[in-house]
């Protein structure tokens, strides 16, 4: 998994060191839903039953290259 300098540090947070790199790999080859930010990077989110959470992975414009993965609390579920 191709990552930016920025995720590694932001990896280190608290709320964020227990995501698995197996995880965001799930979101990045099946996503519910994806945006494109006006920047160019995309946002993808996918629902993780083993912790009943839904995780953003945003990758930059080349579409693999993962710049940051939280778990999203705003998000509803996929839009209909």
């Amino acid at each position: 998994m191709k990552k930016t300098k920025y995720f590694d540090f932001r990896r280190q947070q608290p709320d964020r060191k227990d995501i698995k790199v197996e995880w965001i790999q799930r979101v990045l080859d099946s996503p519910l839903q994806t945006e494109i930010q006006t920047d160019g990077r995309k946002k993808l989110w996918g629902r993780i039953e083993e912790v009943d959470k839904y995780l953003r992975v945003v990758v930059l414009e080349d579409g693999e290259t993962v710049h940051n993965a939280f778990f999203d609390r705003s998000f509803k579920g996929e839009k209909k």
